[in-house]
């Protein structure tokens, strides 16, 4: 990757730490993004927060209101809608058997993985440990709660198959 020292644009009241960014990428006002990698060409919408370990590949499109959590990877060619809500522990919980607060060594982080060209629909949900397959499409508002085949679409809460191997072609 490309290696640049800050986006093409200038925006307000956004917050880069530790950011690694390709050539040519975008951001908007009012993100967060810190410990993570954003590939070649991408643009990163108002209202979005990027958690460390996540990774956007090249010539993506990550929309307003968007959450990418830790262990998130998004390949290249990938577009995410408005507020979409990643999600990276099976069982969430706010205190440890003792009582206290939850510390990272408390739960264990479920890996997601959106291929290339895949495409979320605004207000998706998608639960950690899924494969999203390559040119998948999910439905504006799906729960994803298992693993999406390529060029699948799904759609619903739990999101469900509409057709096998309908999704979008790109060439």
């Amino acid at each position: 990757m490309a290696v640049a020292t800050a986006p093409i644009n200038e925006a307000p009241f956004r917050r880069l730490r530790d950011v690694d960014l390709g050539e040519g990428v975008r951001i908007y006002p009012f993100t967060n993004l810190y410990g993570c990698g954003i590939g070649t060409g991408s643009q990163v919408g108002t209202f979005v927060e990027i958690q460390a370990g996540a990774r956007v590949g090249a010539h993506c499109k990550i929309s307003s209101h968007t959450f990418v959590c830790a262990g998130v990877t998004i390949e290249d060619r990938v577009f995410v809608g408005h507020g979409v809500t990643f999600v990276n522990d099976r069982l969430p919980r706010a205190t440890a058997g003792d009582g206290g607060l939850q510390g990272e060594g408390d739960w264990e982080l479920l890996p997601t993985l959106v291929e290339e060209g895949a495409s979320i629909g605004s207000g998706a949900t998608i639960l950690g440990g899924i494969r999203i397959g390559r040119e998948a499409l999910v439905g504006a508002g799906a729960v994803v709660t298992r693993d999406v085949a390529p060029r699948a679409v799904v759609v619903g809460n739990p999101a469900r198959s509409l057709a096998r191997g309908g999704g979008p072609h790109r060439s």
